[in-house]
């Protein structure tokens, strides 16, 4: 098998990894009511269990990332597939609420496993000229996997009750666990002397890229429940509507982030990431413009372009971040992407609740787009002056 061929499968494999991890995460969402029902839950409960994902996301990611470069890629990718098909068993079979935050905690380290080691591998294969375009295919995976999630649970809890669904994702992952188990992974991706953590850490490239993460990564996480709130609340949408406002912005950003990749692969990942973190901030005012069903749809498309121009240039950049420091070790590197990404999941939909509930929807936007635009401004001057430049 040639290189190119190898590569290609690998990057398949990845990407379905990818879209059955955030399948397995979405799949969640209908049958919660069964899950109240089953075994008692309050909304506390339930709030909780969901959370506790992040818990082992946190505590995996770099851990997992540091150990994929020293033994390499393939037998934790294996692995993280594996336990994503007992956790979804577990979900199947689970007597109790114990044992669903137990399947949850796995669920949350191979979530981690699959992302960190999938994108390093990825950075392995693929040299700077290519890695966002390549990448970009990546998360299209994973947006097409949070859009039919829901879906694909719905229909497969109602012909197959609590147990098809998760039933399914297990044997999904299994055969993504033999795909990844089967490939004869290209001789140029060898075990690399990896850099300490504490020395990626100090690399101004990496820590800007992290920060830049943090905040466009919190923003977009903000904008999840605070828009719905607002579209219900101010404009009167139904459910139905308010899901059709988000899936068609998720189309708009699946098709985009192949292209925003290639854009990345152009003029560099850490410009590009910039550029979207600034058009986040400019866009959000526009957003509590709404005044129909058809403008909400509008004005968020355009959002979900500017989200697009951050999303994949970003995992680009942390790629020239870490190269930078003149060992590939990719693995670290994602495994701080992971966990930038996961604080800015738990801090944006906090605070931007906070405020949506103090202050409204138009006065939170108008504060928090500023913030985002300033923080990108400083975030380009400070890597400027640490006098660390992208690769030429």
């Amino acid at each position: 098998m040639s290189i190119g061929n190898s590569r290609s499968l690998a990057v398949g494999l990845v990407t379905l990894a990818v879209f059955t991890d955030i399948l397995a995460y979405s799949v969640a969402v209908p049958v919660l009511p069964h899950l109240s029902r089953q075994f008692g839950a309050s909304p506390t409960m339930i709030g909780l269990l969901f959370a506790s994902f992040g818990v082992t996301l946190f505590a995996v990611s770099v851990p997992m990332g540091v150990y994929s470069d020293r033994i390499g890629r393939k037998l934790p990718l294996v692995g993280g597939q594996l336990a994503l098909a007992a956790a979804s068993v577990l979900f199947a079979v689970a007597p109790g609420m114990r044992w669903l935050f137990a399947a949850r905690l796995v669920q949350g380290g191979a979530d981690a496993v699959t992302w960190v080691v999938g994108f390093a591998l990825i950075a392995d294969l693929y040299d700077a000229e290519e890695r966002g375009r390549v990448m970009g295919f990546v998360m299209s995976g994973s947006t097409l996997g949070f859009m039919a999630g829901p879906t694909i649970g719905g229909w497969l809890y109602e012909t197959g009750g609590i147990q098809l669904p998760y039933l399914f994702i297990a044997g999904l992952a299994l055969l993504v666990a033999l795909g990844m188990a089967a490939l004869a992974f290209p001789s140029t991706v060898a075990v690399q002397e990896p850099l300490p953590l504490s020395t990626i850490v100090r690399v101004p490239a990496v820590a800007m890229c992290a920060i830049a993460v943090i905040v466009g990564g919190g923003t977009i996480a903000m904008l999840e429940p605070v828009v719905s709130l607002f579209l219900s609340a101010t404009l009167g949408l139904s459910p139905a509507r308010i899901g059709l406002v988000f899936g068609l912005g998720a189309v708009v950003a699946a098709v985009l982030h192949p292209v925003f990749g290639y854009v990345a692969d152009q003029v560099g990942g850490r410009r590009l990431t910039l550029w979207g973190l600034a058009a986040i901030g400019a866009m959000l005012p526009l957003l509590s413009q709404s005044w129909s069903f058809l403008s909400a749809i509008a004005l968020y498309s355009v959002g979900a372009v500017t989200m697009a121009t951050m999303i994949t240039p970003s995992l680009a950049y942390m790629a020239e971040a870490t190269a930078s420091a003149g060992s590939p070790s990719f693995g670290v590197a994602y495994g701080l992407y992971n966990v930038a990404w996961a604080v800015g999941l738990l801090l944006g939909p906090a605070l931007g609740g906070y405020l949506y509930e103090r202050l409204g929807f138009t006065t939170l936007t108008l504060l928090w787009a500023p913030a985002v635009v300033i923080i990108g401004f400083i975030l380009s001057r400070v890597e400027l002056s640490g006098r660390v430049v992208e690769r030429a």
